[in-house]
């Protein structure tokens, strides 16, 4: 029997960075750089938080690591600017908010997860999947299980990280849908509707954050699409189906944001492909296959969106691998293995796209980790 959870994942990688000031005025002040990972465990039912060493992608739990999120978590995504993240609870039907600390404050280490007053914020039934918009602005979460098949919409308070609905939130989609991704342009937003087997496709209002739907949608997706990426040129769409264990990979109308089947779409992966990733750099595609416990690897054909497997691929993961993420250099990906309650780290070959595991991988996470998320601090 399939598990709901592992297909609502982080869709897409969150990198963000923020400068603070050295005070002072100190001329000889030389800025430092500190990465770290957050992975959401859907079983334990909460946040498990990492320092990523810069020199070889190895994950070291943060102290006081981990951070309590609502029932039964499901996506993580963190805010462009840093400071804050936000954690889909499919079970409570609501979004936890974080504050991201920038310094170790009170005994709690610098990348640690401090709740913001009024959280969580009501969603609707089963929130599996949040994003943010490239602005930082808005918020979206999908609520699946067939019950609310709507996608909340939220304005983000820039100084608190506070969510307040949008006007006429929440907007609806297909039934069951379990993933969302916002083009680089943030004006295209994108939803896999499970239960339709397509993808719908809306325009963003760039002032209100308000959706309309594009003219065409839904477009036609395999059976059981469970996951949307959008290359960060914003060229082409590629979607996971779970059922018929291949990736479809669409081109992106610039001015409409319609979407056209790619010649030779859709192209195989392997059992039950749960996430799938653009990296980047743009060159290349990953999709994690739940059932057969390995990642296959692409390189985007940049004329036509085609795909071509990598050479070594597919490339073995703990079992029931549901989510992947880059982090902030681009050096290292890390995988979420669902049953195996744990972390895969790879380092990635920038021209090949070959991934290799790196020294003390798999990294423990907590139970049924189902997402991942990547920050850099600059301070």
């Amino acid at each position: 029997m399939r598990t709901l959870f592992r297909n609502g994942l982080v869709l897409g990688l969150i990198v963000a960075s923020f400068a603070a000031c050295s005070g002072g005025g100190d001329d000889d002040y030389v800025p430092s750089e500190y990465e770290y990972a957050y992975v959401v465990n859907n079983g334990s039912s909460n946040v498990s938080a990492y320092a990523i060493d810069s020199s070889t992608g190895a994950l070291s739990a943060l102290s006081g690591s981990t951070f309590p999120a609502g029932s039964q978590p499901a996506s993580m995504a963190i805010d462009p600017a840093g400071k804050f993240a936000y954690v889909a609870n499919y079970g409570s039907g609501n979004v936890s908010a974080y504050a991201i600390l920038a310094l170790a404050d009170w005994g709690q280490a610098a990348g640690s997860l401090e709740a913001i007053s009024g959280s969580p914020f009501p969603a609707g039934s089963g929130p599996n999947a949040v994003v943010i918009d490239p602005s930082g602005k808005f918020a979206y979460v999908a609520n699946s299980n067939y019950v609310s098949n709507n996608v909340s919409a939220y304005a983000i308070d820039s100084s608190t990280g506070a969510l307040a609905a949008l006007p006429g939130s929440p907007f609806p989609v297909g039934a069951n849908p379990l993933s969302i991704t916002i083009a680089p342009s943030g004006k295209f937003a994108y939803v896999t509707n499970t239960g339709n087997n397509n993808v719908s496709a809306y325009a963003i209002n760039s002032s209100s954050g308000a959706w309309t739907a594009i003219a065409g949608s839904p477009f036609p997706a395999g059976s059981q699409p469970v996951s949307v990426a959008v290359d960060p040129a914003g060229k082409f769409a590629y979607v996971a189906n779970e059922w018929y264990d291949t990736v479809s990979a669409y081109t992106i109308n610039s001015t409409t944001g319609a979407l056209t089947a790619v010649a030779g779409s859709p192209f195989p992966t392997g059992y039950y492909p749960a996430s799938v990733v653009a990296d980047p750099s743009g060159k290349f595609v990953y999709v994690a296959n739940a059932w057969s416990a390995n990642v296959s690897g692409y390189a985007i054909n940049s004329s036509t969106g085609a795909l071509t497997a990598i050479a070594g691929s597919p490339f073995p993961a703990g079992s029931n691998p549901v989510a992947i993420a880059f982090d902030p250099t681009r050096k290292y990906m890390y995988v979420a293995n669902k049953e195996s309650n744990n972390v895969s780290a790879y380092a990635v070959n920038a021209t090949s796209g070959v991934i290799t595991e790196i020294a003390g991988s798999p990294f423990a996470a907590g139970t049924d980790p189902v997402s991942v998320a990547t920050l850099r601090i600059v301070r």
